[in-house]
């Protein structure tokens, strides 16, 4: 009998790994992340685990938010999250957690897009409250959590369809 891995376009071992052999799911994705079948064309993902500057960090992450993919600006988030010092963890961890919420919202899913956007918005406050710094890199925090807990209302009073790249925020104003 064949490997039924080669007619679904699974790998053959029946679960995906990557080269250190964790458990990795090699399927497609659409914009917003979602998984396609097996051998449908997706979207290229992001790259993992790279190290940017803030700056490159931020003008990626607004490329892709424009482009209506948050789902991928959002790992270029947590890449900045795990790589940059700890002292910024809280700030990158927020902005992640507003690309995750864009990406349910758009997806449909209204309550796990709502909690997220907000949680995002109160995470990058808090930082910009204990750090004294309203406007990391260029990035206007007080816009960005009021924009969050505006598309998290809209999204929870069935404004319908949320198109990410049009709801896409302005990183910097």
């Amino acid at each position: 009998m064949g490997d039924a891995g080669a007619a679904t376009g699974r790998p053959a071992g029946g679960r995906d790994r990557d080269v250190a052999g964790r458990a990795r799911s090699a399927r497609p994705r659409d914009g917003l992340g979602r998984p396609l079948p097996y051998g449908t064309q997706g979207v290229e993902r992001q790259p993992e685990g790279v190290v940017r500057t803030p700056a490159e960090t931020v003008a990626e992450a607004q490329a892709l938010l424009d482009a209506g993919k948050p789902f991928h600006a959002h790992e270029v988030f947590e890449d900045a999250w795990k790589s940059g010092p700890d002292e910024e963890r809280t700030l990158w961890r927020g902005l992640a957690q507003l690309a995750v919420g864009l990406t349910h919202a758009a997806r449909g899913n209204t309550t796990g897009g709502a909690r997220l956007l907000r949680r995002g918005a109160g995470a990058i406050e808090e930082w910009a409250a204990e750090r004294g710094d309203a406007r990391p890199y260029g990035m206007d925090v007080a816009g960005l959590a009021g924009w969050a807990r505006g598309l998290a209302g809209r999204v929870e009073r069935g404004a319908g369809p949320v198109d990410a790249g049009a709801e896409a925020p302005r990183l910097r104003s």
